[in-house]
């Protein structure tokens, strides 16, 4: 769907871009991340035709963007990181004029106005200028603008940006449901959005990119360690209070719960929170980080079943991403 062979773009003597070569498959879900400033917006903006490349080719499903851009732009929807919505039109104006400027027929457009507002969830704001919308519905007003005319790829450029927690989860909800039926690219310096809601990443810093892959794969490759956590009752215990009795009695389950678990082939690491033998006599369970040198969450839940122990949570450790975003836009002191 879309291919780039050498792309760069440079304003004057700066290299805002490149050079940059990857590859896009039909019904990929892939995100573009990277602190701000690094080219992410220049990038999207190349592949929208908004701006042309320094040097380097790029088609999209086949169609150079030089030679045929206006073919190219019919197969395109672009969300900007600030919606282009006009404040003296109508919401329903608005989406009528998109749809003629995208090439659709009046007929077309009157058929697809109705889906993409329903889609979006904007009827009820139909009649209203644009000016008067908050920002959660500019957004929503973007998103059905880029699929007014059913594109083949989609462009999403900090699609979240300036929403609340509650619109962020809209926003995610309606990407998820536009994977079914678009490629789509996704713009963002927030990791959570990046990996929920993306296939496949590709990392940019100083204008290249740096990495790609899934996030499995850019944490298998990348991090030294691969982390878990697992909260466990241990053998013989139960909660009993904060007093120092109750935790000088859980300190001999901790620490054998400690040694079950450092002895585990591939365990390269056991952190306990402070005063585990409080928390175990407070609440009757511990919570402990172990990283590895693989993924060893089954060899670990093996061995503490085997040796008495309650497994009671086990999952993936957090910020798997986020440790490899800052080693490779930080380098290793950051």
């Amino acid at each position: 769907m879309v291919h780039l062979s050498d792309v760069t773009k440079y304003y004057g003597k700066k290299r805002a871009l490149g050079p940059v070569s990857f590859e896009i498959e039909r019904g990929d879900t892939v995100g573009f991340l990277g602190l701000n400033g690094v080219g992410k917006t220049t990038l999207l903006k190349i592949l929208a035709c908004g701006l042309r490349p320094s040097s380097g080719t790029v088609t999209i499903d086949g169609l150079d963007i030089l030679e045929e851009p206006h073919e190219v732009r019919k197969r395109v929807g672009y969300l900007p990181e600030l919606p282009p919505v006009y404040g003296d039109m109508t919401v329903g104006d608005y989406l009528h004029f998109a749809g003629r400027i995208r090439g659709l027929a009046p007929e077309a457009v009157a058929r697809r106005v109705p889906e993409v507002e329903e889609y979006a969830r904007i009827i009820e704001v139909h009649d209203m200028p644009a000016r008067n919308l908050s920002q959660g519905y500019r957004q929503r007003v973007g998103v059905a603008q880029a699929i007014i005319h059913d594109p083949d790829l989609l462009i999403l450029d900090e699609p979240t940006h300036d929403l609340d927690p509650v619109q962020i989860m809209e926003m995610r909800g309606m990407i998820r449901a536009l994977k079914d039926s678009h490629t789509i690219l996704i713009s963002s310096h927030i990791l959570p959005e990046i990996s929920q809601t993306c296939d496949r990443l590709l990392i940019l810093n100083d204008g290249e990119i740096v990495a790609s892959g899934t996030e499995a794969e850019l944490g298998d490759t990348l991090l030294r360690s691969r982390g878990m956590v697992v909260t466990v009752r241990p053998a013989g215990t139960a909660g009993a209070g904060e007093d120092a009795d109750a935790e000088a009695d859980a300190q001999p389950a901790v620490d054998a719960l400690d040694r079950v678990i450092r002895s585990v082939p591939g365990v390269t690491g056991v952190r306990l929170p402070d005063r585990p033998a409080r928390a175990v006599a407070a609440t009757g369970a511990l919570t402990i980080r172990v990283d590895g040198e693989a993924d060893v969450r089954a060899p670990v839940c093996r061995a503490l079943v085997e040796a008495g122990h309650d497994v009671v949570g086990l999952t993936r450790a957090e910020r798997e991403l986020e440790r490899v975003f800052v080693e490779l836009v930080g380098g290793a002191e950051a």
